[in-house]
């Protein structure tokens, strides 16, 4: 549910958060969490990524993305903020006494029991392998190589469709439209993910940015000095002087594939972009 604000201060004139109603736990579990510390974006002191810092101090949740505990009930003890991706996390409490985290599908509840494994319900937050789903079912959580864990459909919101199965391998619509090729040994987890209402977030100022660990960053066209960027110099004039953007180092940024994995193309049966 998403709160708006009184114009009280310059900060919350058109602040937007939003109020997690679903959450029913506040404090982690001790046994799944580990700290982030050292500096963000760095390698060896140097900068790798930029416009990145630590930000606020929080604790990194361990994620079963593997749910590889086959047929063992789970029951899900708490559902909980987690403050390094967009939708919910799910405690879960296993019959063997383990406890993991799971991202939280929509419609996911206190007490509820789920299963990974052959044979399960297909409610949300089951997980077994794409052969054994039927064609139309929403995933997310999905693997791309057998046993790696799930690399695909992880924000908040976001499902695919299982729309066909052919020979060992399954079509599945993702949510940047592309059509893709996956093993049917791949795992999936039933259901759309939580939290859908991230996206529509206004953080109002820019220390709540910061917070994040956002450092700020500056716009190519305001600089002065055309060494220092390729839009740099007078703006006012003629804009960024070039048929299209690029980056500080030179490289076109608009209209052109980035995409190095060349021999996976085989895989990709739509592509995003057509």
């Amino acid at each position: 549910m998403l709160k708006s604000y009184k114009p009280r201060t310059p900060g919350t004139r058109n602040k937007r958060s939003l109020v997690a109603t679903k959450v029913t736990r506040s404090k982690p579990e001790k046994s799944l969490i580990v700290p982030l510390k050292g500096p963000a974006g760095r390698s060896n002191g140097r900068i790798s990524v930029r416009h990145k810092s630590r930000g606020a101090k929080k604790f990194y949740r361990i994620i079963d993305f593997k749910r590889d505990k086959l047929n063992i009930p789970a029951k899900v003890a708490a559902i909980e903020y987690d403050p390094n991706r967009g939708p919910l996390i799910a405690l879960l409490h296993y019959a063997d006494g383990e406890k993991r985290y799971i991202l939280a599908p929509e419609g996911l509840q206190v007490g509820a029991m789920i299963l990974s494994g052959d044979h399960i319900e297909f409610t949300p937050g089951n997980t077994t392998k794409l052969a054994r789903i039927p064609a139309g079912t929403v995933i997310h959580c999905i693997e791309l190589n057998p046993g790696q864990g799930a690399s695909m459909v992880r924000g908040a919101g976001n499902f695919g469709t299982l729309l066909a199965k052919e020979g060992n391998f399954a079509q599945i619509k993702l949510p940047s439209g592309e059509f893709k090729k996956v093993s049917l040994e791949c795992f999936a987890t039933i259901g759309v993910l939580s939290n859908q209402d991230v996206r529509n977030i206004r953080l109002g100022k820019a220390g709540t940015n910061r917070h994040k660990g956002v450092r700020p960053s500056v716009r190519g066209v305001a600089m002065a000095n055309p060494s220092d960027h390729p839009h740099a110099g007078s703006y006012k004039d003629n804009g960024i002087g070039m048929p299209s953007p690029k980056s500080p180092w030179g490289w076109k940024t608009r209209g052109v594939k980035t995409r190095s994995r060349r021999h996976t193309n085989k895989f990709i049966v739509k592509d995003r972009r057509k």
